[in-house]
């Protein structure tokens, strides 16, 4: 946890009400708050899980060191977690149904060759607004698909950082949590791949949680999401090709696939070609890209990534235009990641608004509080903005001289990126 002020009761509530016999379960609060108050809300809480019989343990820290792969590590630490075989890991803002054990530990039981077992994520506030609705057609993708086929085909899988259950002596000869990325989870898990544990995906077992659903988190969780990947690719493609455990079958998944393909390449193809080639065959006649690959290659792959989530249908054409806008931000972060400069460790919590958003948003903004040239500044994205301007550019000469007809999708992108750019997106939470 750090400073999860909206949703901290019912994170440690339902990890409390899991069920399982009370002498074989310990809840460890790993807490990196910063906030004094909130702190100490959170330990009062376990003080009042404990005194209802819970085996309960709140545990903070001198340092954010390694933020959560720190916090994990240190929590791993403790004597008492030497009594325990399986770590059941959960973000502060998910909560668990009360049966979650008794639906993955018994893989662990039965099968000493399974070192994971990974549940679905189920969003309770995806119809909160159409920035919540896109990412949940994302992610349904990414469930469905992504980590199904993982599973089944190759025992490997991303791990998702939470929502799932670890054997911990896999874990340890995985060599424990690292802090060299933002992706402590993804890290792990690769590691653990090479050791030769096998994972297991649950698709049918959801635990809640929560989206971002201001673009301020949405971009931070992004950068991190795309960074990090980038980032463990340079560090452990070496490791990966060179590993004695695995076959040449599940190296070549791993680099090609799961990485490369995946990670690295989805980001910058989506970029380079639906914002910079295709703009830039209305500028140059010379430069022609064929229908098959302007329109029927792109449409079938969307088509199916879109299929995970059919009651956002309707909502295909916002959803292409709002993934053409993240890639910019993407593909930034995935350079960032391979060459190592800027931001690529930076960790910015994504925010949880729980149901305090209800009271945030319906508070009266005054006037002079909207006009701002500071707080307007600093909602602006700039490269969003360029890119949004070339676009209707381009629009604009194509529906002028050109023949085309890309004028249409042009003018649609550009202004999804000007929508973007300056911020109007997801959820506007008001300054308390």
């Amino acid at each position: 946890m750090y400073n999860e002020r909206e949703v901290y009761q019912l994170s440690i509530g339902a990890a409390c009400n899991l069920s399982w016999p009370a002498d074989r379960i310990l809840i460890q609060v790993l807490d990196d708050s910063t906030d004094p108050i909130i702190k100490g809300m959170v330990e009062q809480e376990c003080k009042r899980w404990a005194s209802k019989g819970v085996n309960i343990k709140y545990e903070i820290r001198d340092n954010r060191k390694g933020y959560k792969a720190g916090a994990l590590k240190e929590g791993m630490k403790h004597n008492y977690v030497k009594m325990c075989d399986f770590v059941a890991i959960f973000d502060a803002d998910f909560q668990p149904e009360f049966d979650f054990l008794l639906r993955t530990v018994p893989f662990l039981v039965h099968n000493p060759e399974i070192g994971l077992v990974q549940a679905r994520w189920k969003f309770v506030n995806s119809d909160e607004c159409l920035l919540t609705r896109m990412q949940e057609m994302s992610l349904d993708y990414h469930f469905k698909v992504e980590q199904e086929v993982g599973s089944s085909n190759h025992a490997f899988f991303g791990f998702n950082g939470t929502a799932g259950v670890w054997r911990i002596s896999a874990l340890n000869e995985a060599g424990g949590w690292k802090d060299r990325t933002t992706v402590e989870d993804m890290d792990l898990a690769v590691r653990a791949g090479l050791k030769g544990w096998k994972f297991v995906y649950v698709g049918d077992l959801k635990v809640k949680n929560e989206l971002p659903s201001t673009f301020k988190a949405y971009r931070y969780q992004q950068h991190r999401w795309s960074c990090g990947p980038a980032n463990l690719f340079k560090k452990m493609v070496g490791e990966i090709a060179s590993n004695k455990k695995v076959s040449i079958w599940k190296k070549f998944y791993l680099i090609y696939s799961f990485f490369f393909v995946r990670k690295i390449i989805a980001h910058i193809v989506t970029f380079i070609f639906y914002c910079v080639i295709m703009p830039t065959t209305v500028l140059i006649p010379e430069v022609q890209v064929p229908i098959w690959g302007a329109v029927y290659i792109p449409s079938t792959i969307t088509l199916l990534n879109a299929v995970g989530t059919p009651r956002s249908f309707y909502l295909l054409i916002f959803w292409i235009l709002f993934e053409n806008v993240m890639s910019l931000h993407r593909t930034r972060a995935t350079f960032i990641g391979l060459f190592e400069v800027g931001k690529v460790n930076e960790w910015v919590v994504t925010e949880k608004l729980g149901d305090g958003i209800k009271a945030k948003t319906s508070m009266k903004v005054s006037k002079k509080s909207r006009f701002r040239i500071g707080e307007w500044y600093n909602k602006v994205h700039f490269a969003e903005v360029f890119v949004g301007l070339y676009l209707m550019l381009c629009g604009w000469y194509d529906y002028s001289f050109g023949k085309n007809r890309f004028y249409i999708y042009l003018f649609l992108q550009g202004m999804a990126f000007l929508v973007a750019g300056f911020g109007y997106i997801g959820v506007f939470v008001p300054n308390s």
